[in-house]
C-alpha cells in the first residue's frame, strides 16, 4: 500500500495494463487496445469472406426491409415541420417549392460559401487480390488448371527467380473499413455480426456464424494491430465492456470467445455506463450513449449503475446520415447519382463523413457548399459539388425519432431466445408471437419474460434522459444527475447538441418537480472512447479482481447459480447472483 500511495499514475498504466487487452464493443465498431495506450484501435465491425457461389447477395443484410411506409413517411413529414418550426426555417413543403430552378438543382455559386467547402477524405475500392508465391514445378504439373484459373483472375507477375512466380488470387477474408470499401461487382459477402446493440441472429445468419465472425474480427485486431500472436495471449487479460443492450446470453457467448477462442488467461465483464463514469473521473452521472445504431441512457450513482433508470433507443448516427440523404433528394439538392447506403457500404462512410463535417443544431437556415462522391462499381470515385441545404435537420432526429426510419430486421430463430443454462428464466412461459410474424424491428417481435427488461422505447432523447433521472428516486439523486449528464459516443461529438439537450431536457422537466437546473458536462476523454478508457482504467484499479473469470474455470464449469462470484454493474448478471465452481 505504501508503494501505491508513492508511485506515478502513469507507472501504474505502464506496469498494470501492458498485459491488459480492453475490448468495447459497440453498435457498428469495436475498440480494441491495451489499458496503457492514450487510444484504442476503432474498426469496424464487420468481415467480407470470398464466396465461391455465385448469385449470392454481396451484403447479407439486403434481406433488411428498408422500404418507407406510407404511415411513416407522413410521420416524418410531420416531424421534419414540427423541427423546422423550432429551428425556424422553411417547412418541407415550403423549403421544396420555392426558390428558382437554378436552387432546385444544387447551385453552389451563392450564399458565399465556396471557401467554406471542407476537403473530406475520398474513398477507394479495396484491392482484393493477393500475392501467391508458387513453385515452377508445381505449377507444370497443373499448368491447364493454371492457365484456366488465371484467365479468370488478373494475369501472372512473374518474380526475378526461376524457381519460382507470382500469381494473384482473391484474398479469402477482409475486416473493418477494407470490407466495407469492397466493389459490389466482387464475389464476396459482407457480414455484420452485430445490429442494433445484440448479435445479428436471423434465419440467413446463424448463432454459430455470428460467434465465428465475432472471433475471426477480434483474432485480427489481436494480430494485425496489437501484434498479439495466439501463443502470448495465455498471459494477456481482457476486459469486456458490452452495451447495455446485451442480454445475459449474449455476454456469456463473448466470454466463452474471448477465453476459448481466443485463449486469453482471464476476462472480466463491465457496462459501458458504468465504464463512462470512471472514464470521465466521476462517481454518480447520468450517461447518454449515442452510437452508430444505438442510444441508450443510464443512471449510475457512487459508481453502481441504476437498472430502473435504464432506456435503450432503437437509433443512432448511421440514421440520422440516412435522414440526411432523405432530406437532400425531397429538396433536390442530391447530385443525379446512385447513392446506395444498404447495397454499397462505402457510400454510408461519406454520408458519415459529411455528417460529422456539416451537420450541427442550431437556429436559421443552415447551408454550405460540399463535394459529394459517386462510387460506381469498379469505377474511381467521381466528385460532384453541390449545396446542401437544412443541415440542421438531420441531427434533431435524435428528438424527434420519427425523422428516423431503422431499418426492419427479420425474426430471429426461436431457439436463440431459449436460454437453458438460465434458471431463473421462465422460457416455457414466453410468448413467441407466431412463427409467421415476420417483418418487425430487431426483437419487437418476441414478448420477453420480466426478467428481461431490454425493451427499446421509441422515444425521444429528451424524454428518454428525463424519464430515466425521474426513476431514480430521491430529490437529491435527481438534482444532481440533472446537472451531471454525460454525452458520450460518436454522436457525442454534434455540435450544438449539449444547448439542445440542456434545453429540451429542461422543458421535459414535470412542473410538479422542484427542479431548475439541466447540465451537460464537459467530456475529458474523446466521447467516442470515454467507455474504453473506462474500462481501462477499472481493469487496472481492480487489484483484488474478485470477479474476474480464469479461463479453465470458465471452460470447464460454465455459469451456475450461487452467491459468490458476480457483476455488481451488469442488470441481467447481478440477478442470476452467478459464481464458478473450483475443481
Amino acid at each position: 500500500m505504501d508503494y501505491l500511495k508513492t508511485v506515478a499514475p502513469t507507472q501504474i498504466l505502464s506496469e498494470r495494463g501492458a498485459n491488459l487487452v480492453v475490448i468495447n464493443l459497440g453498435s457498428a465498431n469495436v475498440r480494441v487496445g491495451l489499458a496503457m495506450d492514450e487510444k484504442p484501435f476503432n474498426v469496424p465491425n464487420c468481415i467480407a469472406r470470398y464466396m465461391t457461389q455465385t448469385g449470392k447477395p454481396t451484403v447479407v443484410d439486403q434481406m433488411l426491409n428498408t422500404q418507407v411506409t406510407t404511415n411513416q413517411h407522413v410521420d416524418r413529414e410531420r416531424a421534419y415541420n414540427t423541427a423546422a418550426s423550432l429551428l425556424k426555417i422553411p417547412f418541407l413543403d415550403e423549403s421544396s417549392s420555392s426558390g428558382s430552378a437554378s436552387r432546385k438543382m444544387g447551385r453552389i455559386d451563392g450564399f458565399n460559401q465556396a471557401s467554406t467547402t471542407k476537403k473530406d477524405a475520398v474513398f477507394t475500392w479495396t484491392d482484393v487480390y493477393e500475392d501467391e508465391h508458387i513453385s515452377l514445378a508445381s505449377s507444370e504439373t497443373s499448368s491447364d488448371k493454371g492457365e484456366e484459373s488465371a484467365s479468370k483472375a488478373v494475369p501472372d507477375v512473374t518474380d526475378s527467380k526461376d524457381t519460382s512466380e507470382s500469381k494473384r488470387k482473391y484474398r479469402k477474408t477482409m475486416f473493418g473499413e477494407e470490407a466495407l470499401t469492397i466493389s459490389p461487382k466482387e464475389p464476396y459477402c459482407l457480414y455484420h455480426p452485430i445490429r442494433r446493440g445484440h448479435f445479428n441472429v436471423s434465419p440467413h445468419y446463424s448463432a454459430q456464424r455470428v460467434c465465428e465472425d465475432l472471433t475471426a474480427i477480434l483474432d485480427w485486431i489481436l494480430l494485425e494491430k496489437l501484434h498479439i500472436t495466439h501463443r502470448e495471449r495465455n498471459s494477456f487479460h481482457a476486459v469486456i465492456v458490452v452495451p447495455e443492450t446485451f442480454d445475459t446470453r449474449e455476454i456469456k457467448e463473448m466470454l466463452t470467445i474471448v477465453l476459448g477462442e481466443l485463449h486469453f488467461n482471464s476476462a472480466v465483464v463491465h457496462q459501458e455506463g458504468l465504464s463512462a463514469v470512471f472514464g470521465n473521473g466521476l462517481s454518480t452521472a447520468c450517461i447518454v450513449n449515442i452510437g452508430a445504431q444505438t442510444s441508450t441512457v443510464v443512471c449510475v450513482e457512487d459508481g453502481v449503475s441504476l437498472p430502473n433508470t435504464e432506456k435503450i433507443l432503437p437509433f443512432g448516427g448511421e440514421d440520422i446520415c440516412r435522414c440526411l440523404l432523405w432530406i437532400q433528394r425531397h429538396n433536390q439538392k442530391w447530385p443525379q447519382i446512385h447513392t446506395d447506403v444498404l447495397a454499397k457500404p462505402i457510400d454510408m462512410l461519406m454520408l458519415n463523413q459529411l455528417k460529422e463535417s456539416y451537420c450541427e443544431i442550431r437556429a436559421g437556415e443552415l447551408e454550405t457548399v460540399a463535394t459529394v462522391h459517386s462510387y460506381e462499381e469498379g469505377m474511381s470515385a467521381v466528385p460532384h459539388k453541390t449545396n446542401l441545404t437544412s443541415l440542421n435537420v438531420p441531427p434533431m432526429g435524435l428528438f424527434y425519432p420519427n425523422l428516423l426510419v431503422p431499418e426492419v430486421f427479420p425474426q430471429a430463430p426461436r431457439q436463440w431466445f431459449q436460454d437453458h443454462e438460465n434458471m431463473l428464466e421462465d422460457t416455457w412461459n414466453m410468448d413467441f408471437g407466431g412463427g409467421g410474424n415476420m417483418g418487425l424491428p430487431m426483437w419487437d417481435s418476441f414478448a420477453f419474460s420480466p426478467s428481461k427488461p431490454k425493451k427499446e422505447e421509441k422515444i425521444g432523447l429528451a424524454e428518454a434522459i428525463t424519464s430515466s433521472i425521474l426513476s431514480a428516486g430521491r430529490i437529491d439523486l435527481r438534482r444532481k444527475l440533472f446537472s451531471s449528464i454525460q454525452l458520450i459516443g460518436g454522436g457525442g461529438l454534434t455540435k450544438g447538441l449539449v444547448s439542445a439537450v440542456e434545453e429540451r431536457v429542461l422543458h421535459a422537466i414535470p412542473p410538479t418537480e422542484a427542479i431548475d437546473t439541466v447540465q451537460v458536462l464537459p467530456s475529458r476523454t474523446e466521447p467516442p472512447f470515454v467507455t474504453w478508457k473506462g474500462g481501462a482504467i477499472l481493469g487496472i484499479l481492480d487489484f483484488g479482481r474478485e470477479a474476474w473469470i480464469e479461463r479453465p474455470q470458465w471452460m470447464e464449469n460454465g455459469i451456475n447459480i450461487g452467491g459468490l462470484k458476480k457483476y455488481k454493474d451488469s442488470y441481467h448478471l447481478q440477478g442470476q447472483a452467478m459464481y464458478f465452481i473450483n475443481p
